[in-house]
């Protein structure tokens, strides 16, 4: 039986957690005594209890994120419970800065910071019979040259059915109040050389999903450059995904990018807000005529597909002006633009701007903000329906070609927000719309309270929707159809498949012009 059980809850199965590796790589000793388990959301806190205690562990490391800090309160409960004398170590993000605004005081020990050297000291004291007596662990920034990587731990199936997760550096050069990354403004590299040498053993292995944690993998240009020319070298399929600050694309960068194939690169692009006095006022950095002429680059020369962010609430913007962002954004790219709701995240400096723009934050994971003094509660409760209906309708790439219909005689801003409030008007459920209610409600609005013609609009829903082998409109939008796309594609491999849907309805919408 193992001493010691590494585990935590993932959002879901695709997403291997690379934290758990890292510990498990640098256990020593202590590795053959150790063992990883790794679960969902969807599982119960009291099975997981019991898939754990079955190996009779006597310590528990459990990772802590903001989607899952309320299901490890109730799993540690439960161990606690049945239990009691195995001793669980929390570790991870919504652990590691105070206040703490989960109750985990039914943990045994607190692990705060980076833990691959300190939690394989804590496990050496507690299976010696020497346990700390400080309950809160705190763990110094670890030296990345003294780490042994976690890669070779992946198993098989990880590699052919999940994302695999990277990191070629740790910490952010940046200090943006509302992100954790900001605390550590020490950008700390991992040697290049024995971190390529892991990635070509990843590819060797059948690895073709990377997904890179650092959250500004083109700070070095030199190191981003080597990187990029090891995945330009392989043969696709892959699907390399990055991490990038939005004003810093030298030449040497934008020239790699834009040798890559369709599909294989996503770049997720931190925009947050396009306003330089906001932007400002929470410390980051805005170099709007650069990020304009990158953005441009990106969707005019490149294949990549982008993911930018935008977030609703920062002190001192209007829903006004977050509306006139989104109407650029979408003017500037086609990629997906994820709107997100501020969050206060401990450990920040968000909340020194609590008092004098009266912010309220919900006190539960993942604490986003409720209202404050230019966006009541109502308002804000529509930007939460607004995010979810835009995830549909725009990002999922489903509806490429109707979307533009919403907004054509106005901004995209109002446009959608209109569409929104008859939408949860007549279906109140925003999590549970299968595409084709979805292609019916858009149908009826356009046509109905918009007034436009049905053929139009049933042309645009099968241009978009029937493009895909497998799917079917509904009756009620198909009687008006009298254009077909004139063939049908293959979602493919599921890591891609939005990816492969907004290509496609790029390329449809050209065709149907």
């Amino acid at each position: 039986m193992p001493a010691i059980v590494l585990t935590t809850i993932n959002a879901r199965y695709i997403h291997a957690n690379l934290g758990l590796r890292w510990l498990f790589a640098n256990l020593g000793e202590l590795q053959p005594q150790a063992i990883i388990q790794e679960y969902c959301l969807t599982d119960r806190p009291s099975d997981i209890a019991e898939a754990i205690l079955a190996e009779s562990p006597a310590i528990v490391g459990i990772g802590v994120y903001i989607w899952n800090a309320a299901e490890v309160r109730r799993l540690v409960g439960v161990l606690k419970q049945v239990a009691p004398a195995t001793i669980i170590v929390l570790g991870g993000p919504e652990v590691s800065h105070l206040p703490l605004r989960v109750d985990f005081s039914s943990a045994d020990y607190l692990l705060q910071g980076e833990g691959e050297h300190s939690f394989r000291k804590l496990c050496r004291a507690v299976l010696a019979g020497h346990p700390p007596a400080t309950r809160i662990v705190a763990a110094a920034l670890v030296e990345t040259d003294t780490l042994k990587p976690p890669y070779r731990f992946y198993t098989d199936q990880d590699l052919a059915h999940r994302l695999a997760y990277v990191e070629a550096s740790r910490g952010c050069p940046f200090a943006c109040e509302f992100c954790l990354s900001s605390i550590d403004r020490q950008v700390r590299p991992f040697p290049a050389d024995g971190f390529l040498a892991e990635m070509e053993a990843l590819w060797a292995r059948g690895a073709r999903t990377f997904k890179f944690v650092d959250r500004t993998f083109n700070a070095n240009p030199a190191t981003a450059a080597r990187i990029l020319d090891f995945f330009l070298a392989q043969q696709p399929p892959f699907h390399a995904h990055f991490e990038m600050i939005p004003d810093h694309f030298p030449d040497s960068l934008k020239e790699r990018i834009a040798r890559f194939p369709v599909g294989t690169l996503q770049l997720e692009v931190g925009i947050q807000t396009l306003n330089p006095h906001i932007a400002a006022n929470i410390n980051r950095r805005l170099n709007m005529d650069r990020i304009r002429e990158n953005l441009a680059f990106l969707g005019q020369r490149t294949n990549a597909h982008l993911h930018l962010d935008l977030i609703v609430g920062l002190p001192g913007e209007s829903l006004a002006q977050f509306g006139q962002h989104l109407d650029t954004l979408v003017a500037l790219c086609s990629g997906e633009i994820q709107i997100g709701i501020l969050k206060k995240l401990s450990g920040t400096a968000i909340d020194r701007h609590d008092q004098e723009h009266g912010m309220v934050y919900s006190a539960d994971p993942p604490y986003e903000l409720l209202q404050n003094n230019l966006i009541s509660f109502g308002e804000m409760q529509e930007m939460k329906r607004l995010a979810r209906f835009w995830d549909l309708v725009y990002n999922s790439g489903n509806c490429k070609r109707t979307a533009p219909l919403l907004w054509l005689d106005g901004g995209v801003f109002k446009g959608f927000c209109a569409f929104c409030a008859w939408l949860h008007a007549r279906s109140s459920a925003t999590w549970q719309l299968g595409l084709p209610r979805l292609a019916e409600l858009l149908f009826t609005y356009l046509t109905v309270t918009q007034g436009r013609d049905k053929t139009e609009v049933a042309d645009a829903l099968a241009a978009d929707i029937l493009g895909i082998r497998g799917r079917v409109l509904p009756p009620s939008v198909m009687a008006y159809v009298t254009r077909l796309p004139d063939e049908r594609h293959d979602l493919g491999d599921s890591l891609t498949r939005r990816q492969s849907k907004h290509r496609q309805g790029q390329d449809q919408a050209t065709r149907f012009k």
